[in-house]
């Protein structure tokens, strides 16, 4: 009886030392099962089995460890809950497993690798990241963990969790809501980047994009200014052959905050507090109505501090003017001047704007404003262009080739978006660059000849003045010959002097031929 106890007492010491040390592994020889949990070095994070409200369901996911507030980034069976306590995390060569115990049919959840490992460790990190690797496997080689739950999120990003798509692996990461606070299956909400095109930022609901958040200007996305860089977090956006992603750091490290996709379709940034023991909301992005997807439809123009919200592009009239009149814009607007390629046209400047859909846009990262606007005005099909980058006085450009969706004004942060129109709706000083030039070559050649001639008769009625004074005071043909050639060297030498002034004139105009006979043909 005596040894039977010191057994228990020692059996059930042993189970509670291994719930309560802050063990970070999992290998194939010592998998955990409901009621026991994993915990990262630092004691930051916390994986387990756990349910949400009323709800029986049990799920497998984690949580933070060292706050009051039981909060759970991430999820692996949201899909397929188990309804009893039975559940048991496994790892092998091949993977990850969630099956019920001590049945052989029951696999709730499965996470695969794409190459066997010898001696596999299933590891929670302190920065949230659940990692398989290879027990042999140095720790800092991110790049080389077999599976990693930062690849696969729920509805939160963590600070150094990539968002986006591994170009050479396939990966995307992209985020789903869950159903209801309580309810952590998939909801209606995605977050997901686009990059058929410029990359854009979408948030669909089901398969409709519901609100577009638009392309990295380089500090944030266009259609959330809010989102920039403050005192607590920085942004990192990456964009090159190998990925396209982003991701955000704490500036300091002692700070707790998360982004968080609500089942509402909502995005909140949340820090925690940890004097009052509550996550307080730090910024938030709400679908408006002009963050609702096409809005105002093709050149459409939403401002929200605006009545009514929607107004055509300046050169655009709408579609069906008797649907704007019940504040239905959805059919967008059409050119009030079509426009004909090969005709005389040019660009309206919009300022303070997201810019448009970069669905199926055209894209260069190496070129300046100047030769966007070159390669737009001599392609018939492209619609607008635009710096892709704002950073350091903007570079980069993006060509649009179909109807510009989606538009919206700003009073601050927007980008400047340049839309092609006719000669017809631009104002005379933007109208034409070569009609400009013309015009500016026409008016300076005439005035440089008015005050060529002015000088001229000025001149030369000040040698005639000198010639009758001489006249006068001479007497003998041979002073009179004398004065003649004077006068007739100082004639020429004046038509050569004005001719050689309106040689300098010949750059503004082409009369300098007709100009230049009048004068070798003109008498004293």
């Amino acid at each position: 009886m005596k040894l039977t106890s010191i057994i228990l007492f020692y059996s059930t010491l042993s189970y509670t030392l291994y719930n309560s040390l802050a063990v970070d592994t999992i290998t194939s020889n010592q998998p955990i099962k409901d009621g026991e949990t994993i915990i990262s070095a630092g004691g930051e994070f916390e994986l387990g089995f756990f349910s949400l409200g009323t709800s029986t369901n049990r799920y497998l996911g984690i949580w933070y460890k060292k706050i009051s507030e039981k909060t759970v980034v991430w999820v692996a069976n949201r899909e397929t809950p188990l309804n009893n306590t039975l559940g048991m995390v496994r790892v092998n060569g091949a993977g990850i497993t969630l099956q019920t115990a001590n049945t052989s049919d029951g696999l709730i959840w499965s996470a695969n690798t794409s190459r066997p490992i010898k001696n596999p460790c299933l590891q929670l990190l302190d920065t949230g990241n659940l990692v398989l690797r290879d027990e042999d496997q140095d720790i800092n080689d991110v790049e080389d963990f077999s599976w990693q739950s930062f690849d696969h999120p729920g509805d939160t990003q963590l600070p150094g969790m990539k968002f986006g798509i591994d170009l050479v692996t396939g990966i995307n990461r992209y985020y789903t809501s869950w159903k209801s606070a309580d309810d952590p299956s998939p909801g209606s909400f995605t977050y997901r980047l686009d990059y058929n095109g410029y990359p854009q930022l979408l948030l669909r609901k089901g398969s409709v994009i519901w609100s577009r958040i638009g392309p990295w200007t380089g500090y944030q996305y266009s259609g959330m200014p809010n989102f920039s860089e403050s005192e607590f977090y920085r942004y990192t956006f990456v964009f090159n052959d190998k990925e396209i992603s982003d991701k955000f750091d704490a500036v300091n490290k002692s700070t707790i905050l998360r982004a968080v996709l609500k089942p509402s379709g909502d995005t909140e940034l949340l820090v925690w507090n940890d004097p009052k023991q509550i996550w307080v909301l730090y910024l938030s992005q709400k679908v408006s109505d002009c963050d609702r997807y096409g809005m105002c439809g093709a050149y459409g123009l939403c401002n929200i501090h605006k009545t009514p919200r929607c107004q055509c592009l300046k050169g655009f009239v709408p579609k069906f003017p008797e649907k704007w009149s019940t504040v239905d814009w959805s059919d967008g607007c059409v050119r009030r001047t079509n426009l004909v390629c090969g005709t005389e046209e040019g660009f309206m400047k919009f300022s303070g704007v997201k810019l448009p859909d970069t669905h199926q846009t055209s894209y260069n990262m190496t070129i300046n404003l100047q030769e966007c606007e070159r390669l737009c005005l001599k392609n018939c099909s492209c619609t607008a262009y635009g710096n892709a980058d704002v950073r350091t006085g903007g570079h980069g450009c993006i060509l649009w080739f179909k109807d510009l969706m989606d538009i919206i004004e700003y009073t601050e942060y927007g980008q400047d978006l340049y839309v092609r129109m006719p000669a017809s709706e631009l104002v005379p000083s933007v109208k034409s660059r070569v009609t400009r030039k013309k015009a500016i070559i026409l008016v300076t050649g005439v005035l440089m000849l008015v005050l060529f001639g002015v000088i001229f008769l000025l001149v030369f009625k000040k040698i005639k003045r000198q010639r009758e004074e001489n006249l006068k005071l001479s007497s003998g043909s041979a002073a009179l010959n004398k004065i003649w050639s004077e006068n007739i060297r100082s004639c020429r030498y004046l038509i050569m002097k004005e001719f050689q002034m309106l040689q300098v004139a010949s750059v503004m105009t082409t009369n300098l031929d007709r100009v230049a006979m009048d004068l070798s043909t003109r008498e004293c």
